[in-house]
């Protein structure tokens, strides 16, 4: 009996205070949904749209909701993180998702994952977001039919986000020039050889042109579709999409793969090991591993030295 009255006290005590912030809820004004870059913006008093100039209307008043679509980009070697990440946070966020590939055969994503489209270059519809993922873009960079796609899309597109490699195609489809971009560490001096006009950094997580985001490697697509969430419907709805992902999203995180320090570690070619530990940050970086291959320490030192301290940048350690 004792619980059964708390839980009606509790109840009670609950119920005050959600119907008087009911009462109180302020109103939301938004663009009437035209297409342009204010459509799902919201305000909180009476005016024009930014853009179009047209009068807000208050929001649920004879307003057609508007929802918002996403195209991604597939191909054969896309990288399955780089457009599921973003993929599971845009559909967490209420964006209506289809895939496009130049045909309608399955698509060969890397480890052994197989994707079919659900359109053709041929059919596609327009989307209000271009997702353009990375992975094996060698043979896409060549790919005529699919630069051709990717430029007239996000001509009609509000925005486009190419994740790691993605930026290299978007490079190529002309659509860089002028930009500041990033991409994965091991393609920034890559992607800067596409075009001069490129202004490539390799210390942000994304980067930001207004329509046109570029996010670094791997992981960072998912930030980087955060932020266009965030940019669509708010940073409440971003963090609200996010918690409900379990995934902790800092929008001002500064972690950038290209600048860590063991970016500046050479590459070994012909040896056996295994990394035992690494870590470290900007400046610093100390690397475990375990070499089998060369046996002998005097063929180790002989194949290492020449790679390990012509290094500037840190100091190499025996």
């Amino acid at each position: 009996m004792k619980i059964l009255i708390i839980a009606v006290l509790s109840a009670a005590l609950c119920a005050s205070p959600l119907a008087i912030s009911l009462a109180e809820t302020p109103k939301i004004y938004v663009c009437p949904d035209c297409g342009c870059p204010s459509d799902n913006r919201t305000f909180n008093k009476p005016g024009a749209c930014p853009d179009r100039g047209m009068p807000l209307i208050e929001q649920g008043a004879n307003q057609k909701q508007h929802k918002t679509t996403v195209a991604i980009l597939l191909f054969e070697g896309a990288e399955i993180i780089d457009y599921a990440g973003p993929w599971e946070a845009f559909g967490e966020a209420g964006f209506q998702i289809f895939t496009v590939a130049e045909k309608a055969k399955p698509i060969h994503a890397v480890f052994g994952q197989k994707i079919i489209p659900n359109y053709t270059f041929a059919n596609s519809p327009a989307a209000d977001v271009l997702l353009v993922p990375g992975g094996a873009v060698e043979n896409s960079m060549k790919n005529a039919a699919l630069l051709n796609w990717v430029q007239k899309n996000a001509q009609t597109s509000k925005h486009v986000m190419s994740v790691c490699t993605g930026a290299l195609i978007l490079a190529k489809a002309g659509l860089l020039d002028g930009l500041t971009a990033t991409t994965v560490s091991h393609a920034i001096d890559g992607l800067g050889k596409i075009s001069p006009k490129i202004k490539v950094v390799g210390d942000q997580r994304y980067v930001d042109n207004g329509k046109i985001i570029t996010t670094a490697g791997l992981s960072s697509g998912i930030d980087g579709a955060f932020h266009v969430i965030e940019k669509i419907k708010g940073m409440g709805e971003a963090q609200a999409t996010a918690l409900g992902m379990e995934y902790r999203w800092d929008p001002d995180s500064k972690f950038a793969r290209a600048a860590l320090a063991d970016t500046y570690f050479p590459h070994f070619h012909g040896v056996d090991a295994q990394a035992l530990s690494t870590q470290g940050d900007t400046e610093h970086w100390e690397a475990k591993v375990l070499f089998c291959k060369p046996a002998s320490r005097a063929r180790f030192w002989n194949c290492s030295a020449k790679k390990l301290w012509p290094k500037r940048r840190g100091r190499a350690v025996r």
